[in-house]
């Protein structure tokens, strides 16, 4: 069974501020392929949803995965879709901000 795909307004947020400092730093096409290509991993969970790791002490049916070894994915599970709830980088703190939402 295939799931859409749904990405958060939050999680939209997260990948154009990702893109922001990445461009700032290395260039706009590096920054669009790196987004790129988190969203790619993202759309892929279509066909492999229950993926990653429960993480219900934060909240009831959050899961988190690692792309690259520097972005955290959080999301969730509905019966027809995987809602992509954040998408952080580096040193942010997914505990912290995942626990207050």
């Amino acid at each position: 069974m295939t799931r859409a795909v749904i990405f958060a307004p939050e999680a939209e947020d997260d990948l154009l501020q990702l893109y922001d400092f990445i461009a700032d730093r290395s260039g706009p096409d590096h920054a669009y392929g790196y987004a790129e290509r988190i969203r790619s991993y993202c759309l892929a969970f279509e066909t492999f949803p229950e993926r990653g790791i429960r993480r219900d002490d934060l909240r009831p049916g959050l899961r988190l995965v690692r792309f690259e070894q520097r972005v955290t994915i959080a999301f969730h599970l509905t019966p027809a879709a995987v809602v992509i709830d954040r998408i952080l980088y580096g040193g942010r703190d997914a505990e912290g901000l995942l626990a207050d939402e």
